[in-house]
């Protein structure tokens, strides 16, 4: 998991919007210094509007980077989400970023990546996707939510889902169609878990790799007004390596960070 060293503030404008689910737009920027520098699992700090309100600026991990333009996928739940989504092309943004750390593919510590999602926590993988890729590591997707409108697997490759409702895929939760999936899929060598999605569903991942011995990592989600560390507004609560709780920055120390420490 390294650890972004180059950060530039863009003033950029909106190139394309495009609709990806019920309340979600894929939003693209050109970002040239941001795109050179950017991996899977960094997120951008995007001022929404121009005036103070909001305030603060809104984090958003990279989906997509396409040359010199990144892509960012935002749902709309609120006010800075809802300027975004209903956002114009043309409209000026300022972008910072690459902000955070990045999973952690070009190790040699696995031969397959299982890239597990619940619902807009999808939005980081097809960057890792590509990323994989391109390093001719193999990958699947498990991607699950709630129903069907839940899913958001656009562009994604080698998919299976899930849903809680059986409106498509696996009847069941993420976490299940992984157990089916590594049960039924014995020749994948050593496997490693990179997952995103909401706190539950992690919670619950990080502790079924972790009774199993297999490599997670987590890209976590948290308010970040700054995204550098100054505001202290995205502190969360992990387990150190001796098993008592330790309080981290997560703009500083993640947003992705190792499955064994979220599973007290």
């Amino acid at each position: 998991m390294l650890q972004t060293s180059t950060i530039s503030d863009v003033r950029t404008r909106i190139t394309a919007i495009r609709p990806a689910g019920a309340d979600v737009s894929i939003l693209s920027m050109p970002c040239p210094e941001i795109a050179a520098a950017a991996r899977p699992g960094n997120f951008v700090n995007i001022k929404v509007s121009a005036g103070d309100q909001p305030l603060l600026r809104r984090p958003f991990c990279i989906h997509n980077v396409q040359g010199d333009t990144i892509d960012v996928m935002v749902k709309n739940v609120g006010r800075g989400t809802s300027l975004l989504c209903e956002a114009s092309c043309g409209e000026s943004l300022l972008v910072l970023g690459p902000l955070g750390n990045s999973f952690g593919t070009g190790t040699g510590e696995f031969d397959t990546a299982l890239c597990v999602s619940g619902g807009i926590g999808t939005a980081p993988m097809l960057f890792l996707e590509k990323t994989l890729a391109s390093e001719g590591i193999p990958f699947h997707h498990l991607a699950g939510g709630r129903s069907k409108s839940d899913l958001l697997t656009t562009g994604l490759s080698n998919v299976s889902t899930s849903t809680d409702d059986g409106s498509e895929g696996f009847h069941g939760n993420v976490v299940q169609l992984l157990e089916k999936h590594l049960a039924e899929r014995t020749n994948a060598g050593r496997v490693k878990v990179f997952a995103c999605g909401p706190n539950p569903m992690l919670k619950a991942l990080a502790r079924f790799c972790k009774d199993r011995a297999i490599g997670c990592e987590l890209s976590l989600e948290s308010v970040m007004g700054c995204g550098v560390g100054i505001c202290y507004g995205c502190m969360v609560e992990l387990s150190n390596a001796d098993g008592e709780k330790e309080s981290i920055l997560l703009c500083r120390e993640g947003p992705v960070i190792d499955g064994e420490r979220f599973t007290a």
